[in-house]
């Protein structure tokens, strides 16, 4: 049996998953949220980081988390390219919602580089992160970012950053870089059945959320 703890950062959420003693974070928050996310971690016989994706907000901490707990990185190579250039794999929005939060992150997506860890693991579709004492798998949920990628931990709980988001109510992410991606990789979701959602932005709720058509 697993627990999800839910490390809030402001609007942004990280998440350790745990379960018979050892523990992996998913995202890492930004950089003002070090200690706050380092503290938890520190409470945790932590085993492996995994990045939902390469946005700031998500992954600056990852690179000196790696470090302090000599723990690798894991996300999908398609986001490698992130870590060098934000305009790499630009963001659009769709709805008030996606205007306003992309109109306020945009600035600071593009001028906060995210140092890429030293020790990295790629992972992809399918792949199993039991090695790492959690019995859970990677789903890949690309349309945010190329390689954007979400935890579904035993069947019971998955972790899918910004493929959906709860700014207000549960939705498809009000955020893309390929559109026709991300409404694929929401019906995904949705075709998971009973799941708890941990969202990227926004409270956990049933697997019942808006499609975008």
């Amino acid at each position: 049996m697993h627990k999800v703890h839910h490390i809030k950062c402001k609007t942004d959420n990280c998440y350790i998953v745990e379960s018979e003693g050892n523990a992996i974070l998913v995202d890492t928050g930004s950089g003002e949220f070090y200690d706050v996310v380092a503290k938890e971690c520190r409470k945790y016989n932590l085993r492996l980081i995994v990045l939902t994706h390469v946005h700031f907000d998500h992954a600056e901490n990852a690179a000196k988390l790696s470090e302090e707990f000599d723990v690798p990185v894991a996300f999908n190579k398609s986001d490698e390219e992130l870590f060098d250039d934000y305009d790499a794999q630009p963001l659009m929005s769709y709805g008030l919602i996606g205007r306003i939060v992309l109109g306020l992150s945009l600035k600071v997506l593009r001028e906060t580089k995210v140092r890429k860890p030293e020790k990295i693991v790629y992972i992809s579709d399918g792949d199993d992160l039991s090695s790492y004492g959690i019995d859970a798998k990677v789903i890949a949920l690309p349309g945010h970012t190329d390689g954007s990628i979400g935890v579904d931990v035993d069947g019971q709980s998955l972790l899918v950053g910004d493929a959906l988001d709860n700014w207000i109510s549960p939705a498809t992410g009000h955020l893309y870089n390929n559109i026709e991606n991300l409404k694929e990789s929401a019906k995904k979701i949705r075709s998971l059945g009973d799941r708890t959602i941990y969202y990227g932005h926004g409270n956990p709720t049933a697997n019942k959320f808006k499609l975008l058509k």
